[in-house]
């Protein structure tokens, strides 16, 4: 989004004439405040300009020898920042056109906020005497980033030194791009040194009645120079004659308001006669009389100056506001490198203040300046893109491809917020493109993967949900990751599809495959307990069954063997199996006695405790929070860990007495 502060044309504009018109008064603001790059017109290109770019016809020369190893490195590594410095600064060096166009155009599509580059580019070019291409990419750069001061008046001198002195339409048009500038850039704080070049420029060309103009916009807009600003509006005032500096019909009315003012206390003074008001002259000729053209010239400056003093006044209240934030913003270019904590934190609170206590437009510039100095961190363009919602959908959609195709190509976060937005603005096929392309780019992430499985079944795509689920077990780098998927597939077949035969195919043939993963047998567990417990008694012993004759580790078998003694006791029909689980249960827990007591004296830690501590992988510690979760809900699920140790103990005593029995 480039700022384009009150450009009136309809093409810039967000949103429809018809929804416009519904708009309170800060959207129909912040409306004007923002428009679209494409649209975003600088000035009108002079007549020798408006033919299409020409290029010399020379034979172009080869390539610089080291050009294809440097510019395949880029290519291979973009992120690399250093990488493209040094290949721009090659390129520069060999002064090869060709090499240097490639170049700084692949560049500027993944660093478009380098300002500086831009005027690198723009002087090669013109070296190369190519003056309309050098100002062609001076446009592409200020229309990648508009709130570049510098930017702008590197433009502007370009334009000047390149323009026709003699040409009748070289005035109006340099003053378009002024114009241009000043309403892109001219709200920033630190936009001081723009305005001033424009009232110098206007200066040289005599135009001293749209320096008094350009004076009125500066002095109500909170910048760094304020009262420096004020302080050379009074002595242009002073130095120059009121009809000079004011336009025709300013100059009149303050004549007419002055003269009505003189009649008045004239005849408060005199009460009781008739006095006739003094002819004034037309237009802006002066009094015949020198005494009261002297003394005219004088209160029209004072008044003049009386009424900016009101506006000064107010413009200073605001500075003062903004001043904390502005002095900690200690870096506001761009830079691939951190910023500090304190700066992040300045920007945050700086924004939030101006949401609160801002105009929509002055909220829209300070976004835009501050994802220039923090255009890699996607908290802020998130920010930006939340704020908008309530203005222009165009505009949430605009910042949010800016982000993610130029400066966070790889962020997942901003992806995912953006695929939602699509899809809440009914566009499934682009949210589905912009899923895809994030999984190219980032292979392997299962939140984007799962969000693409959960877009498909929400819009009844079932098939396809299932092919998704499916190839990313088959492409899964190991084994944790082949059940986690094997669980979410068999989930979706159980409770979205109903088939209770193909959710159970899908985790047996996992478990297969992993038969240390305790999350597939909680999971086969769930699946039968989900049906009649009578019934499937079988089925739910047999899955117990699996689990105590796996490779897990010693503590979980332990535990699954806890809860088949539990599942009897509650469910099972036959008291033989009972006291066979039972039996299992005691020989298992005398099995894990020793590394208990090991571990207690520090010699050695149970097996699945010293796993967490020593493999610190990724994988292995998403299994152990799985295992850990499932464990959890499995409590919750078949309510066996409500169980307190006294009534685990009557239990035992009660399996004891059976078992002597029987033995009897």
């Amino acid at each position: 989004i480039s700022v384009c502060t009150f450009i009136a044309e309809p093409d810039c504009r967000l949103g429809s004439s018809s929804h416009c018109k519904k708009l309170s008064e800060d959207q129909t603001a912040l409306e004007k405040a923002v428009c679209l790059e494409d649209s975003m017109p600088l000035e009108e290109p002079p007549k020798e300009i408006t033919e299409e770019l020409t290029v010399p016809t020379e034979p172009e020369p080869e390539l610089p020898s080291e050009f294809e190893k440097l510019f395949k490195g880029c290519e291979e590594n973009p992120e690399d920042f250093n990488g493209w410095v040094y290949l721009l600064q090659y390129v520069e060096q060999e002064n090869a056109l060709p090499a240097v166009r490639k170049s700084f155009d692949i560049f500027f599509l993944r660093y478009p906020y380098c300002y500086g580059y831009w005027k690198k580019y723009a002087d090669i070019e013109k070296k190369h005497e190519n003056i309309q291409v050098a100002e062609e990419v001076y446009r592409r750069g200020l229309q990648a980033i508009p709130l570049s001061v510098d930017l702008w008046l590197h433009y502007l001198t370009f334009i000047k030194e390149n323009s026709d002195l003699s040409d009748p339409e070289t005035e109006g048009r340099i003053r378009a791009a002024y114009e241009h500038a000043v309403l892109a850039a001219g709200t920033d704080f630190r936009s001081d040194r723009l305005w001033e070049s424009f009232i110098n420029w206007e200066t040289e060309q005599g135009k001293l009645a749209n320096v008094s103009a350009i004076y009125d916009r500066i002095l109500g807009i909170p910048t760094q120079l304020y009262s420096q600003h004020f302080q050379r509006f009074k002595e242009h005032v002073q130095n120059n004659n009121p009809k000079h500096f004011l336009s025709e019909e300013e100059f009149v009315q303050l004549r007419l308001e002055l003269s009505k003012a003189s009649l008045l206390a004239m005849i408060s003074e005199e009460e009781g006669t008739t006095v006739d008001q003094e002819e004034l002259p037309p237009g802006t000729e002066d009094l015949t009389d020198p005494a009261k053209r002297v003394t005219e010239i004088e209160n029209m400056r004072h008044k003049v100056i009386e009424v900016r003093q009101e506006v000064f006044n107010h413009n200073e209240h605001e500075v003062s506001k903004r001043w904390t934030f502005e002095e900690g913003i200690k870096r506001p270019y761009f830079h691939v490198k951190a910023l500090e904590k304190t700066q992040l934190n300045n920007w945050k609170e700086y924004l939030d203040f101006e949401i609160e206590n801002g105009t929509p437009e002055r909220v829209v510039v300070l976004f835009e300046r501050c994802l220039i100095a923090c255009a890699l961190y996607e908290e802020f363009w998130i920010k930006y893109a939340k704020y908008l919602e309530g203005y222009s959908t165009d505009g949430v959609r605009h910042v949010y491809k800016k982000a993610c195709t130029i400066h966070l190509p790889k962020k997942p976060a901003i992806h995912l917020l953006w695929a939602a937005f699509e899809e809440q603005q009914g566009n499934v096929e682009e949210a589905r493109g912009i899923l895809k392309s994030l999984e190219a780019a980032v292979p392997g992430l299962a939140m984007v993967r799962l969000r693409r499985v959960s877009l498909e079944r929400r819009h009844g795509n079932l098939e396809e949900t299932e092919a998704l689920l499916r190839e990313a077990m088959e492409s899964a780098k190991n084994a944790t990751e082949t059940s986690f998927y094997a669980v979410k597939l068999a989930r979706q077949m159980m409770k979205v599809q109903r088939s209770l035969s193909k959710a159970r195919k899908v985790l047996l043939d996992a478990i297969e495959k992993d038969q240390t993963s305790p999350k597939l047998y909680l999971n086969l567990l769930e699946l039968e307990y989900s049906g009649d417990v009578m019934q499937n008694e079988a089925e739910i012993l047999a899955c117990f069954d699996r689990a105590l004759n796996s490779q897990m580790p010693l503590e979980s078998r332990l535990l699954f063997c806890q809860r088949k003694v539990e599942f009897l006791e509650d469910f099972g029909s036959d008291i033989n199996v009972l006291v066979a689980a039972y039996e299992e249960h005691q020989k298992l827990q005398k099995e894990s006695e020793p590394a208990k007591r090991k571990a207690e004296n520090g010699s050695q830690e149970p097996d699945a405790k010293r796993q967490r501590v020593d493999d610190s992988s990724p994988d292995a510690a998403n299994a152990v929070a799985d295992t850990q979760a499932n464990n959890s809900a499995y409590n919750n699920w078949y309510q066996v860990g409500f169980l307190s140790e006294q009534s685990m103990a009557l239990k035992k005593v009660s399996l004891l007495s059976i078992h002597v029995t029987l033995s009897k």
